[in-house]
């Protein structure tokens, strides 16, 4: 037997280290959590704990298929790899003569791994001239807000987060998307923390924090505002560091005036008690005793019209109290802004045959299958028929005959049923990659553990073939994973200046080279230098260079109309046994959520006469799922929370609560908007 570094390739801002123990027969019988990188501390999440059942399941895709049935029946058979790849070829090269940008790649992050993500299939796009993908679903909001406010998506060192003090977890459920970070709040708790959690659900992080602020979906920037304004009022600031680091300070304070404790409060659903609590608990910890103040802030945020204003806004309180200027102080919401990639030598954008293809946003896919003029789709890394919003658009989109579709994947999930050809990809186990993180500063190098089931292979062995079948001739197209894996990263950039290839083969992770309080003298990324409370950014291109609250598309304040129809706001949250879309399949994940439910709050359920354990339809205009009722105050009146993402097929009425997701898109960033939505609920 031998164990093999690995990394977790699952969209999880953890990326844990993990080791795999291989038998002699070369099959993986033990996998766990590298108990020596820092971070991952020999844990892994419930998730992939069970990676094994997940790589070994009986339903694994292991031989390329074709489609026999109608689309969406999900019925194939068995071809070979050459006639897979020879019909893909012949397909796509006679779009291509017409018009390159009818075919659409649709992939996001069912696997992180650079190489296996988009480096090789990057490539391919590129020299065929196809649409370019932007890729929105999950955090493009957060990622332009701040790029605008910091200029890069950089934050505290989470290996710090144990020594803080006070610990905001604002619209973030870390015991389900991030066990490690809270693993770190609870070593603080033990040292006495205060940790206080802002989420309009009462999750099972807010569960054990010592204070829970209940705030409405959509209206983070105004709470955020409500704490700036009262700072200004009593002069709870750090004016050595806001005058040396940060920029646009009296802009700021002018747009707070307006956000007093009582108009805060109506917007919210909360009390003004409540918000003038919270501002003087964070001043007293940060410039009273001078400890250390962390915010950690999660996606769900930026999931509404306002998003990126609400992580702008929440972004300046950090720089208003001086809380950089301590390693366990500042704020997390992405640490991938300090990794020094390099796109230019991996994805070879040079390719292009002529001029920049188009650029369609993933989160309005439905839309454009339908209206767009696409005539082929390759997915990967992704299940679109489950996680776009206004599902029935994209499945629509999906059924068209003459759309030719092609899915990547290790399951038959509810986009592979419409696919024309299934090509059966490796899991994480089965190939080797290289792994940046989103939550904390280490790179990994994830080697191959076994030899691939059945007749699978790797995403950039597939894209490698491809080119090859295209007639592709470029040197760029035989790099083998490791030059990808090396072309990844600006290894001569001081980040990674440390960063041996030979210590990430043998220990399987480095962590990069960036001080524990890079911003206590300033120094941020932005084209200033400094916090821009006033995003010079946003000003160059006649936006508005301050954070604002946007009330949501779908609100009372926004469409009245709508809200009288439709008055209840539906958010749609990870499941804790489920990633996304992934891990659904597995039985023993499955066994501990059975069936989708709805949250709903005892108020409101007895308005509709509605008890626990009824099978309920929520719907709106876009359309309705069907789920069962959970009468509990854990969410706020007037909120309902059905857990995602399901696959349709294995839904009783073979939906899922993005059937009433709008593909509306965010103020910045053109994220999508999946909490901004007004359903209403009754007994199915």
């Amino acid at each position: 037997m031998f164990t093999v570094p690995v990394a977790c390739p699952h969209d999880c801002p953890d990326t844990c280290a993990m080791r795999v123990t291989v038998n002699e027969a070369g099959r993986a019988i033990k996998i766990e959590g590298d108990a020596q990188h820092p971070t991952t501390d020999g844990v892994l999440c419930t998730k992939v704990a069970r990676y094994l059942e997940r790589t070994y399941h009986p339903d694994r895709l292991l031989y390329p298929l074709k489609r026999v049935g109608r689309k969406g029946e999900g019925k194939f058979e068995r071809i070979s790899w050459d006639e897979a790849l020879e019909s893909i070829a012949t397909r796509l090269k006679a779009i291509a003569a017409r018009n390159p940008e009818a075919i659409m790649p649709y992939s996001y992050g069912g696997t992180m791994g650079i190489v296996q993500k988009e480096g090789m299939a990057a490539r391919f796009f590129n020299k065929l001239g196809a649409s370019r993908l932007d890729r929105t679903i999950c955090a493009s909001a957060g990622a332009a807000a701040m790029r605008a406010t910091y200029g890069a998506g950089v934050g505290m060192d989470v290996e710090q987060l144990d020594q803080a003090k006070l610990i905001l977890i604002w619209g973030s459920n870390p015991i389900t998307t991030g066990v490690h970070i809270w693993r770190k709040v609870q070593e603080a708790q033990r040292q006495g923390a205060t940790v206080v959690a802002i989420d309009p659900h009462r999750s099972l992080t807010a569960q054990k924090c010592q204070q829970h602020i209940a705030l409405l979906p959509g209206t983070d920037a105004a709470l955020a505002f409500g704490l700036m304004h009262i700072f200004m009022r009593e002069q709870w600031l750090d004016r050595d560091y806001i005058e040396r680091y940060t920029l646009g300070f009296a802009e700021l304070a002018e747009r707070a005036t307006q956000y007093t404790p009582d108009y805060v409060a109506k917007i919210c659903g909360i009390t003004a008690h409540e918000i003038e609590d919270l501002a003087a608990l964070i001043a007293k910890t940060a410039l009273q005793d001078q400890q250390p103040v962390a915010f950690r802030l999660g996606y769900g945020t930026q999931r509404v019209r306002g998003g990126a204003n609400a992580i702008r806004a929440v972004a300046c309180l950090p720089s208003l109290i001086g809380a950089w200027r301590q390693a366990a102080g500042g704020l997390l919401l992405s640490s991938s802004g300090f990794y020094p990639m390099n796109p230019l030598g991996l994805e070879r954008p040079d390719l292009y045959p002529k001029g920049t293809p188009r650029l369609l946003n993933m989160s309005t896919v439905g839309d454009h299958l339908l209206n767009d003029g696409v005539e082929a789709v390759l997915v990967y890394n992704s299940n679109p028929v489950a996680i776009a919003p206004e599902s029935s658009k994209v499945a629509q989109g999906f059924a068209r005959e003459d759309l030719f579709t092609v899915v990547l994947e290790h399951f038959q999930t509810d986009t592979v049923d419409y696919a024309d050809i299934v090509l059966p990809a490796t899991t994480q186990l089965e190939h080797s990659d290289i792994h940046k993180s989103y939550g904390h500063r280490y790179i990994l190098l994830s080697q191959q553990a076994i030899q691939p089931l059945g007749e699978c292979k790797s995403n950039s062995e597939i894209f490698r073939l491809l080119a090859a079948r295209m007639g592709f001739t470029e040197s760029c197209f035989q790099d083998d994973d490791r030059a990808l894996a090396q072309a990844a990263f600006d290894w001569q950039h001081p980040y990674a200046a440390n960063i041996s290839w030979e210590t990430l083969q043998k220990q399987g992770w480095q962590k990069l080279n960036v001080a524990d309080a890079p911003f206590a003298t300033g120094g941020f990324p932005t084209p200033s230098g400094r916090c821009e409370f006033s995003s010079s950014e946003l000003a160059a291109v006649g936006l508005d260079p301050l954070p604002n609250y946007l009330p949501p598309y779908e609100s009372v304040a926004s469409n009245p109309a709508l809200a009288a129809r439709y008055p209840l706001q539906l958010i749609s949250p990870p499941a804790r046994h489920f990633l996304n879309s992934s891990f659904v399949n597995v039985d023993s994940l499955r066994k501990q959520l059975p069936e989708p439910s709805l949250e709903i709050h005892p108020i409101d359920a007895a308005a509709r006469q509605i008890q626990d354990g009824q099978m309920l339809k929520v719907f709106n205009a876009r359309g309705a799922f069907q789920v069962k009722a959970v009468v509990t105050d854990r969410v706020k009146q007037g909120v309902v929370l059905a857990y995602s993402i399901w696959w349709k097929k294995i839904s009783s009425d073979g939906k899922n609560c993005n059937e009433v997701a709008s593909q509306a898109l965010t103020d910045l960033g053109a994220a999508a908007t999946f909490y901004d939505c007004l359903v209403e609920v009754q007994i199915a």
